[in-house]
């Protein structure tokens, strides 16, 4: 028998705050690439929770490792050895080229602990005022010190007076870096993301991570990047920083760290790798024995399944197909593809076509109001992308041709 529909809006959850304008689905059940909802429908997930499900839904390697460890211990608080945080911290270092891992459970408690650790970097050096440079349309998550960080006016409104120590600066703009931080002794990091996510899918360019790096580096500045989105292989590497073969002082991680789990994580260098001494940061639930147990198995299946060269395989096939079919189009500004996590930035503001979207089942993300965001599972195959282009084009060229 199917289940009742789902009532549109805050009349399907009038006991959960209203903090999201929800598309009125429910999804029940997923597999691979696909989710269904209470009714039956199917939907392709080329959102993958945000970035978050790395491995798709219901991987046949990921759940039986989660439901193992479900059985033998999820939680003991940090006041034990969790031996798995060794285990996951190890493979972290590995792949990063770091020395140390902080494990918390979200990208927002993992830019929180940056913030605080820049801040001690330069207390510690005997800066009573420590500033910290951060970029236009970044977003850092929304406590009140991360929305400080966060360069979007819109989402800080309301929730003044904001933490003072932030310095903004454009992109990819070198110069504008210099200027602002000019003859001030008390500039202590460098903090932004390699590519920005809810900002539209803007990357910072190589040469000038490249050129932030010698600066960090010439400054005794911390270069700390987040890697929350556009980290855990979704480019094609297994951060976004890393193709421009630099290595940063501070790293964030989550999302897809857990496949689904709720993860964070801040990865250290030898710079930063001893800031924190006991007392100092902490946390209740992170890196908990299934979180961790999570991470160890996504970062090991990722590895066995080769998904880093199919990430930027079918990234570049899908980037490649987006161009041949709307890179012509007067609506469309540009689509910016950089392995599976690709914007396309229309003429307009585009939040409608995310409800359009889900009645074709096709699941995506509208942000910066004009991009439309597409982040699938690093799973994905070529069949699957055709069958996304099919229900997204006609959609978009749809609503182009609307007055």
């Amino acid at each position: 028998m199917n289940a009742p529909a789902v009532k549109p809006a805050a009349a399907a959850s009038p006991h959960v705050m209203n903090t999201y304008g929800r598309v009125p689905i429910a999804l029940s059940h997923g597999e691979g690439c696909r989710v269904w909802d209470i009714n039956g429908k199917e939907y392709l997930d080329a959102l993958a929770g945000i970035a978050v499900n790395t491995l798709g839904h219901k991987h046949p390697k990921l759940v039986p490792a989660l439901q193992d460890q479900i059985a033998k211990l999820i939680h003991t608080s940090n006041y034990y050895h969790v031996p798995l945080q060794e285990e996951l911290a190890k493979k972290l270092v590995e792949i990063s080229g770091m020395s140390n891992v902080f494990f918390c459970n979200t990208g927002l408690e993992a830019n929180e602990a940056v913030l605080k650790l820049a801040r001690k970097y330069g207390h510690d050096k005997g800066i009573q005022n420590p500033q910290i440079v951060v970029y236009e349309r970044a977003f850092h998550g929304r406590s009140i010190a991360t929305l400080s960080a966060t360069g979007n006016e819109k989402i800080q409104k309301g929730f003044g007076p904001l933490v003072p120590g932030f310095i903004r600066v454009p992109l990819n703009d070198i110069e504008a870096l210099k200027k602002a931080t000019a003859n001030n002794p008390d500039v202590v990091a460098v903090f932004f993301e390699t590519i920005q996510g809810e900002g539209g899918i803007n990357a910072m360019r190589n040469e000038y991570l490249r050129a932030v790096r010698e600066l960090c580096t010439e400054r005794d500045w911390l270069l700390c990047i987040d890697e929350v989105q556009s980290g855990m292989g979704r480019t094609g590497k297994w951060f976004a920083h890393q193709w421009a073969g630099i290595v940063p002082d501070v790293m964030a991680l989550a999302k897809g760290l857990g496949s689904g789990v709720p993860i964070g994580a801040v990865v250290a260098g030898p710079k930063a790798a001893d800031i924190f001494q006991p007392g100092n940061h902490g946390t209740t639930f992170g890196g908990n024995p299934l979180a961790m147990r999570a991470g160890v198995e996504t970062l090991r299946i990722m590895e066995e399944d080769h998904l880093l060269q199919r990430a930027e395989q079918m990234g570049r096939y899908l980037g490649d197909k987006l161009r041949q079919a709307l890179g012509s189009h007067p609506g469309v500004k540009e689509i910016r593809a950089h392995g599976l996590m690709i914007g396309i930035e229309l003429a307009k503001p585009c939040g409608v076509l995310i409800g359009r979207a889900a009645e074709a089942g096709l699941l995506i993300s509208v942000t910066a109001e004009s991009v439309i965001r597409l982040l699938p599972p690093l799973i994905i195959t070529e069949a699957e992308i055709d069958e996304l282009l099919a229900r997204l084009l006609p959609l978009v060229r749809d609503f182009l041709a609307e007055a």
